[in-house]
């Protein structure tokens, strides 16, 4: 059930009833009696291993070194 609060209220206690939602309560803000807004956690998707499978690939050559003008580019030179 849905803590309901008039608008003072959650006005001056905002902080806490941000709080409150994001541990998963609802709660529902009136004006006059007359519900208004309700705050309630963000939900995120769950993410889960593996889930880019096959979707990324790493290049054989992917830590070769960078070619001189790269280097040069950025003001480095070619180490020996």
């Amino acid at each position: 059930m849905a803590r309901v609060l008039n608008l003072y209220e959650a006005k001056s206690q905002l902080s806490s009833l941000v709080e409150e939602a994001a541990a998963g309560n609802e709660i529902v803000i009136a004006k006059a009696g007359v519900p208004r807004a309700r705050l309630v956690p963000i939900r995120r998707p769950a993410r889960r291993a593996g889930g880019s499978k096959g979707r990324i690939r790493i290049a054989a050559d992917f830590d070769a070194p960078l070619p001189a003008h790269v280097l040069a580019a950025f003001g480095l030179k070619k180490k020996r």
